[in-house]
């Protein structure tokens, strides 16, 4: 076995140094989510009173829960912070751990440097080794620096210090599940997609159950369940952090068996081959091709997706009569179920939306992807132009979105309407309707960025960072409405008031077709593969 690992320490050394750097955003995200909560919370609620209405507002809103999980303790600083951070920090760090072992292990084998590192004193298991072991050691970074950083800032450093540990543990777990992924898929993008979307399911499972009030033993069901039970701020409980630590070895060892078993260069599953004779006809139908797998793949996501929010829908009056906050505000005549219902859905929408465009943003990176591969220059060495190219990856990309978001507010709407809610099908399809020119613009910057400067091709997710943060976490913190009117879902209107505003979704339209026309300017101007 001491053979297959010949090389690590010397390799590993290589990629700290070249691919180290790559942790370094990851960082400073997770440790500004963190460090955040503990400095603005005194400052947005001062007075026991605010924090009460606080934990009253999250606890009527069971969409909180499927973010950022179960708000065990709303009155204290590190309540809080274990509140905003923990389900989203864990995320993020998951995030980085995937990207880094599959860029060491399966991206390396399809830009052949992994065979030209092979043709050295390298054993088999030492390019996964490597990209393990950088994503452990970059995730303990990414928790230890949030730690320090959140108690310097005035958290306590024991609920900081486990806070932190939580985002390791995220990251551990998920690297052991990138090179398990990295060994079944032929190609990185696709170890890449199965890894995020075991991290997507699991994430919503663990905050759907949580927003269900589900039984307890149910958190045991889903590793990132476990993450969940250390409940920083409030029991502070380690142990549960063994067992993420012992799954991620038992997937880094099944990871090395698939990788001694498989052919240099071939997943452990291999694609079909294709077609005897091409039958592409042109640039919309390659744009098509290509996109196909990953269509598939988000529409049965969105219509599981569909079936779940509708069903917390239905369910919304039961969850808030086990919530005092909630039953408070009712009591007090402040709010009404309907109301409260109508608000579930308007941000369970949101959320949809985002999400939806998410797909969007991975359709435009793959053109940026097929570009550095120069599969790009000799399309647009033939008649084809580079408008027509260019439009032919645009417009299914904005397509997916749409559908996607259709799809999911059409099941909503008729698992909603087929209950006591109150919901009227019409009224929650035409929100999700008016929730499509928000994703447009969102999956826009994309648009815009690869057609513009796809070196930062990064800044394509923008629009949809941005518009995750302001729209579910600008409210918590009291933002202003030029603060809030930022992201482009919070000019979707309310469906269901007597005179709904349509006037910000088409300044939102307008956005979109800049950003569009400015993406397809650039395009036509600039170097290919630049």
């Amino acid at each position: 076995m001491s053979s297959q690992l010949t090389g690590t320490p010397a390799l590993l050394k290589a990629s700290v140094r070249f691919d180290g750097r790559n942790f370094l955003p990851w960082i400073v995200i997770v440790t500004a989510l963190s460090a955040s909560s503990v400095l603005v919370y005194p400052l947005i609620f001062p007075t026991e009173q605010e924090r009460a209405g606080l934990a009253a507002a999250v606890g009527s809103n069971p969409a909180l829960s499927i973010i950022f999980g179960q708000a065990n303790n709303l009155l204290t600083v590190d309540g809080f912070n274990a509140w905003r951070s923990l389900a989203l920090g864990g995320f993020m760090a998951a995030l980085a751990a995937i990207f880094a072992v599959t860029r060491s292990t399966r991206g390396q084998e399809d830009s052949g440097q992994a065979e030209l590192l092979a043709s050295g004193v390298m054993g088999r298991g030492t390019r996964l080794m490597s990209g393990v072991i950088l994503a452990l050691f970059g995730t303990v970074l990414v928790g230890l620096v949030a730690a320090v950083v959140t108690g310097l800032c005035g958290g306590s450093w024991g609920a900081s210090l486990l806070l932190g540990a939580t985002f390791t543990a995220s990251g551990w777990l998920f690297a052991g599940v990138a090179a398990v992924s990295a060994q079944l898929a032929a190609e990185a993008h696709t170890a890449n997609s199965v890894a995020v979307s075991a991290l997507g399911v699991l994430f919503l499972l663990r905050g759907v159950l949580e927003a269900l009030a589900a039984p307890e033993w149910t958190a045991w069901i889903n590793p990132m369940g476990w993450i969940s039970q250390t409940r920083p701020a409030d029991t502070n409980t380690w142990w549960p952090l063994l067992l993420v630590v012992a799954l991620m070895l038992v997937l880094v060892a099944l990871a090395f068996v698939i990788q001694f078993n498989r052919d240099f260069g071939q997943g452990a599953i291999s694609p079909k081959p294709g077609p005897g004779t091409g039958r592409l006809r042109g640039p919309w139908s390659l744009a098509l091709r290509l996109n196909r797998a990953t269509a598939i793949t988000w529409g049965i996501a969105f219509l599981a997706l569909g079936t779940v929010f509708g069903y917390l829908s239905t369910s919304i009056q039961d969850l808030l009569g086990s919530n005092q906050g909630a039953q408070s505000l009712l009591a007090a005549g402040s709010t009404t179920t309907a109301e409260i219902t109508k608000s579930f859905l308007r941000t369970i929408l949101s959320l949809v939306g985002i999400i939806a465009a998410v797909a969007g943003v991975q359709a435009m990176l793959r053109v940026r992807s097929e570009e550095i591969s120069d599969r790009v220059e000799p399309l647009l060495a033939t008649p084809l132009g580079r408008s027509r190219y260019y439009a032919a990856n645009v417009v299914p990309a904005l397509a997916l979105s749409t559908v996607l978001t259709l799809i999911a507010g059409t099941v909503i709407a008729a698992v909603s309407a087929g209950s006591d809610s109150g919901v009227v099908f019409g009224d929650a399809f035409l929100q999700a309707a008016l929730t499509v020119p928000a994703v447009w613009t969102a999956a826009a910057v994309a648009v815009f960025v690869i057609g513009v400067r796809p070196r930062v091709s990064i800044a394509a997710w923008a629009g949809v960072l941005i518009s995750f943060a302001l729209t579910l976490l600008g409210p918590t913190f009291r933002l202003p409405d030029w603060a809030l009117g930022i992201s482009p879902f919070w000019h979707v209107p309310a469906v269901g008031t007597e005179s709904p505003d349509l006037s910000g979704l088409l300044w939102v339209t307008l956005v979109t077709a800049v950003l569009v026309l400015a993406g397809f300017a650039g395009f036509r101007r600039r170097d290919i593969a630049r």
